[in-house]
């Protein structure tokens, strides 16, 4: 059995990279790389690494050969090759080279999400679906790393500022989202279509209150309105891009994109998450 993971330099591939090391042997892991540099990086870790890039289709085509198993980590959007098209070659060289079962991070609530986020991933399932191969989209939720900036200000005494209102999401720890993606490629768990795996779904009042625990720091909790926040986010020298960016996920929240109560992630894990103020205090480690 041949498992290929892509996004393998990132930090959530870098996790998936080290889950899966222990549950298969060294010689059935491959990984993609897109550069020789990124490439030697991977080396040293003792893997098979292939060069290929989602925008060229003949790359994955030879990266994909002999390939059984898929763990297909969506591409970051932005890159001169839409990430729509990025993933249709993924899919079609897939397709074209014989693999037998994808595991694909997308996003929560598929086809029903009205995020501007979910579209690339909303098409990708389909084109997963129409593929005809054995497949589960892991629809994961929101990553605590993800509010990293938010979190280690407060923990070292700044207000923690939101604009989400009374919007709730499903955080957990990246490495956790990661051991649920190979529990899926190796089918140590269940393989279903969807698993939409989320955290239990709190506010963000909730998040600065574990917060507080975890780190012993006492700080304000401001929510702000969208363009209070914008000021803020813009007056400390975050770029125009990425303010628009977080302003949506904020939207995002506070209309309930991010608000999925489901068991999934824990069956999937076969244990229960790490509680919140643990978690955070891993982070805070990092």
């Amino acid at each position: 059995m041949k498992y290929l993971l892509t996004g393998a330099t990132g930090e959530l591939g870098t996790h998936a990279l080290h889950y899966l090391k222990e549950q298969v042997e060294l010689n059935e892991i491959v990984v993609l790389a897109r550069t020789e540099e990124k490439a030697a990086m991977l080396r040293e870790h003792g893997v098979e690494v292939r060069i290929g890039d989602f925008g060229d289709y003949a790359s994955l085509i030879e990266a994909f050969n002999g390939i059984d198993r898929l763990l297909f980590v969506s591409s970051q959007p932005g890159a001169v090759v839409s990430r729509g098209e990025q993933h249709k070659n993924v899919v079609n060289a897939a397709k074209k080279t014989g693999i037998s079962f994808i595991a694909y991070t997308s996003f929560p609530k598929g086809a029903e999400s009205k995020s501007p986020l979910a579209q690339d991933h909303i098409l990708t399932e389909q084109l997963i679906s129409k593929s005809n191969i054995s497949h589960t989209f892991l629809r994961n939720n929101w990553y605590i790393e993800n509010e990293k900036d938010t979190l280690n200000a407060a923990a070292a005494g700044h207000p923690f500022t939101y604009s989400a209102g009374e919007g709730k999401t499903g955080w957990a720890l990246k490495r956790e989202y990661a051991e649920a993606a190979i529990n899926v490629l190796t089918g140590q768990a269940a393989t279903p279509e969807v698993l939409e795996l989320s955290g239990n779904p709190i506010t963000y009042v909730e998040l600065a209150e574990a917060l507080k625990v975890a780190s012993g720091t006492a700080f304000e909790v401001i929510e702000l309105s969208d363009a209070d926040y914008q000021s803020s986010l813009t007056s400390n020298g975050i770029p125009e891009p990425v303010v628009g960016f977080i302003l949506m996920i904020q939207n995002d929240i506070r209309n309930g994109e991010l608000d999925v109560i489901s068991n999934d992630f824990e069956k999937t894990l076969g244990k229960p998450l790490t509680p919140l103020v643990d978690a955070l205090k891993e982070f805070l480690q990092q």
